[in-house]
């Protein structure tokens, strides 16, 4: 039994040494077999790939269908800071996780969508995992963007489309170059996109995946980084070795070397001791870069696609962009993915990329290149919608293009693209309500409110152009002599030049129209108040006779108006009559005692003897002086006014009103004129608003208008919208114009435009736009060139630059010069102008007419007012 116990045991290591070695020739067998058969490996490792990745896909589609999508929306002087946009970022990362916990990594993205379609300069959209809607909505911006819910973007089929992704090349730890957010980082950007035209069928779109880095993947790569930077070490350390090994033989092998031993007597001695260089220990800070730390660093894939109906402007809008990524590149650069040969590259938009790259643009996939490794600080300038510090292109949708006898849009100038295309821009007439344009005489503000107006008359709007200077009217008239518009137009010039000059006629006492008494006494009362300064502390007693004096005239009017005799109306010159003249005073008050009420008859009867003459020189002055001038006696001195503002409302007229002067007689027939629009506009109240006709006012000069009537065109800025009644307004300072007229003004402005002048005078307008642009590049525009702010769609446009439109370009196949004697004569006929000395004969006689008035309508008339009527006294 012992003896067989060694047997049994050299027998089983045989044994064992048999399978071992048995197993050992399986292995190299099967080695060989699949050498041999090499392919069947291949086809399985496939197989198991492919199908691996079909149920990653799979899985991968099904979460990105649970995903939402955001706008935001910048306000115009949004101006984050650094840390802002940091916060962001890191928002935009800690969403990207948000995801259920079996999403393929590809799924777990936030995608930053930065879109040109013809909407928009540049669209910014955010698109991230369902789960963080909440995080994204709630940006640290605060109130200066808003973020909307976006519906998904159905884009029409192109004929032309390009793809490109790019990737960062150069060192992989370098970072990209740190972009200062001033000027804005998406200028390039907007700049690439900016002659882009949506009719053409033009789209560039820009999408910016963000997905935070896997840690196994950083360990990976700084492991590889780590051993290359090592391994570069060691090829330096021994490089260095060899050239110091070389260095020393070559010294022994030289002529002095040999000298050396031979005078030191140390001939053939041992040569000398080189020590090769040690290789240094490699910093891992430097060797990583970027990569060093784990905090905010992301992975981004980065897609662009353009596309167009148009051969070739696709091409070259990827190309404008790619030049437009350069601005971020330094030591490392974003490149486009692919290969060149020759003048082919291929790339996103040929196989086998592109499908790869149509189901990441589609599904919202982020698959990035191994190189790209970001920290936010490097993408800072692309987690934020466009700043004010980003000029922003004016696109066609903006502002539309104007169209000749279109009633709903305003010509505005002409604006001059990226592309070097000109083209002329309007506003729409319902949202331009108030105009206010500065700059110096010269400038082309003028120019610019007649080209607006003579589009408005031809499209068959109503206006009033206001011009004390008439200088506006001869160069207007060449582009309204048309048939259509002759039988609208009507001038009303005071200027009165010439041996035999035209005038209409107005008596703002008049009655005949049906207007309240109350309504043109208190009209012509606030007039005269606010030339004269009148108010109740300073001149109550003058307030008080004439507005009782006014309340007789417009009594006797309507009386007058009533009896069917309108030519026997009184004037404001009767108020001379019936505050001197006892017997003229009677026999009114007399005639008119039952249409005043019962304080202004005592009043009359009581209180007026009661003044001194001298109380009556504040009153009788102003009158006195509109009397002594000849054109004004016979403007206003006519029983029965053609001028009728409100008719021109109702009747879409196009009325010149040129009042002529600027001394204290021509400030108050202004005042009078413009507080009689105030009453006609107010008057309106009694039209229900969709009956109501626009209408439109131009002010050119408004420092010698408010100069008249401040308060009044004060409230025409405050007032008229509600009765469609909008206002134009030019001046040469704004800092002139009485203060409650520049505020109303530019409170309620639509429209805020400045030609060439002063920094002094254009600083006011300026600051409105948040000094940009600056009171110094507006100073030194071009004669007609306008910065303007319009609004259109209910938002702010601008300020852009504009040049303003000039009538012999833009309506220059509208210009009948033949016409003009035709339409001078249809315009005083409108405006039924008779030669000024009949004007004067009417108004001689028309005291004589009152008189004989006042005796007919009471029987009680005394003898003396009788007796004055015979005589014709005046």
């Amino acid at each position: 039994m012992d003896s067989a116990a060694p047997y049994l045991t050299q027998r089983a290591e045989r044994t064992a040494s048999g399978e071992v070695l048995d197993l050992a020739t399986a292995l190299v067998d099967a080695v060989g077999w699949l050498w041999a058969h090499w392919y069947v490996l291949a086809v399985v490792i496939a197989a198991c790939w492919g199908l691996g990745e079909l149920v990653v896909r799979q899985f991968a589609k099904r979460a990105s269908v649970q995903r939402m999508a955001l706008e935001l929306i910048p306000q115009r002087h949004f101006d984050p800071g650094f840390e802002e946009i940091f916060r962001r970022g890191v928002q935009l990362a800690r969403a990207s996780t948000a995801m259920p916990w079996w999403a393929p990594r590809r799924a777990k993205t936030v995608q930053i969508r930065l879109r040109a379609d013809g909407s928009a300069p540049l669209r910014y959209r955010i698109e991230g995992p369902a789960g963080g809607q909440r995080l994204l909505s709630i940006t640290p911006f605060g109130p200066s963007v808003s973020v909307e819910q976006a519906p998904p973007i159905a884009d029409e089929a192109r004929e032309h489309v390009v793809r490109a992704e790019f990737i960062l090349r150069g060192r992989l730890t370098a970072p990209l170059r740190e972009v200062p957010l001033d000027p804005d980082p998406l200028q390039p950007l907007v700049d690439a996109v900016a002659d882009l035209r949506a009719e053409l069928g033009d789209l560039a779109e820009i999408r910016l995946d963000i997905q935070r880095a896997p840690k196994w993947a950083l360990r990976a790569r700084r492991g590889q980084l780590m051993s290359a930077a090592r391994r570069s070490e060691r090829r330096e350390s021994t490089r260095a070795a060899r050239w110091v090994r070389q260095d020393a033989g070559g010294i022994e092998d030289s002529l002095s070397w040999q000298l050396q031993q031979l005078v030191t007597g140390k001939a053939g001695s041992g040569g000398r001791l080189v020590m090769p260089p040690v290789p240094r220990r490699v910093d891992r800070d430097e060797a990583l870069g970027k990569l060093a730390e784990d905090d905010h660093l992301v992975r981004v894939q980065l897609l662009v696609m353009c596309a167009s109906n148009t051969e070739g402007r696709a091409q070259a809008r990827l190309a404008q962009l790619q030049a437009a990524l350069d601005v971020f590149g330094g030591r490392s650069r974003w490149a486009m993915r692919g290969w060149r040969l020759g003048p082919w590259r291929i790339g996103a938009d040929h196989w086998p990329t592109r499908h790869a790259f149509e189901r990441r643009w589609t599904l919202g996939h982020c698959q990035p290149p191994r190189a790209n490794w970001v920290r936010l600080e490097e993408i800072t300038g692309l987690l934020k919608p466009p700043t004010v510090n980003c000029r922003l292109p004016l696109l066609a949708g903006d502002l539309p293009d104007f169209q000749l006898g279109d009633p709903e849009l305003l010509l505005q100038g002409c604006y001059r693209g990226p592309d070097g295309k000109p083209r002329t821009v309007a506003t729409y007439a319902a949202e331009t309500l108030f105009e206010c344009a500065v700059g110096k005489a010269g400038g082309g503000k003028t120019e610019r409110a007649l080209a607006q107006a003579i589009g408005w008359a031809h499209a068959g709007g109503g206006l009033m152009f206001v011009d004390p200077h008439r200088d506006s009217w001869p160069r207007a008239i060449p582009f309204l002599a048309h048939e259509h518009l002759m039988r609208r137009i009507a001038l009303i010039d005071l200027n009165a030049f010439g041996p035999s000059p035209l005038l209409s006629s107005w008596n703002p006492l008049a009655m005949q129209h049906g207007q309240a008494p109350h309504d043109v006494a208190e009209a012509v009362t606030d007039a005269f108040a606010s030339v004269l300064g009148w108010n109740d502390a300073a001149a109550p007693r003058a307030l008080t006779i004439f507005t009782a004096a006014l309340a007789v005239l417009t009594a006797i009017n309507e009386a007058a108006c009533q009896a069917g005799r309108p030519g026997d109306q009184a004037t404001l010159f009767h108020i001379r009559s019936l505050i001197t003249d006892a017997d003229f005073r009677s026999a009114a008050l007399a005639a008119v005692k039952d249409r005043l009420d019962e304080e202004t008859w005592a009043w009359w009867r009581t209180v007026f003897p009661t003044f001194p003459p001298d109380a009556f020189g504040v009153v009788l002055n102003p009158i006195a002086r509109l009397a002594a001038n000849p054109v004004t006696r016979a403007f206003l001195g006519q029983p029965v006014g053609v001028y009728n503002s409100r008719a021109a409302m109702d009747n879409g007229l196009i009325v010149w009103v040129c009042p002529g002067g600027n001394g204290p007689t021509d400030r108050l027939l202004t005042a009078l004129i413009a507080r009689d629009l105030l009453r006609a506009v107010r008057s309106r109240r009694d039209t229900p608003p969709e009956q109501r006709r626009p209408f439109r006012l131009y002010f050119d000069e408004l420092i010698t208008l408010t100069g008249a009537a401040p308060e009044t065109i004060a409230a025409m800025f405050e007032d008229f919208r509600k009765y469609k009644v909008t206002v134009h307004g030019m001046t040469q300072l704004l800092g002139r114009l009485p203060g409650p007229v520049r505020m109303s003004l530019i409170q309620n402005a639509s429209t805020l435009a400045s030609t060439a002048g002063s920094k002094s005078a254009i600083a006011p307008i300026t600051a409105e736009w948040g000094e940009t642009p600056s009171a110094d590049e507006v100073a030194v525009l071009d004669r007609f060139d306008h910065y303007m702010s319009l609004t259109v769609d209910g938002r702010r446009i601008g300020p852009v630059r504009i040049t303003g439109p000039h009538l012999d370009e833009v309506f220059a196949d509208q210009a009948r010069p033949a016409n003009v004697p035709q339409l001078q004569d249809a315009a005083h006929t409108m405006a039924q102008a008779v030669p000024l000395d009949e004007l004067t004969t009417t108004a001689a006689a028309q005291h004589s007419r009152v008189l004989g008035l006042l005796a007919d309508i009471t029987p009680a008339a005394t003898t003396a007012a009788r007796h004055n009527q015979q005589k014709g006294y005046q």
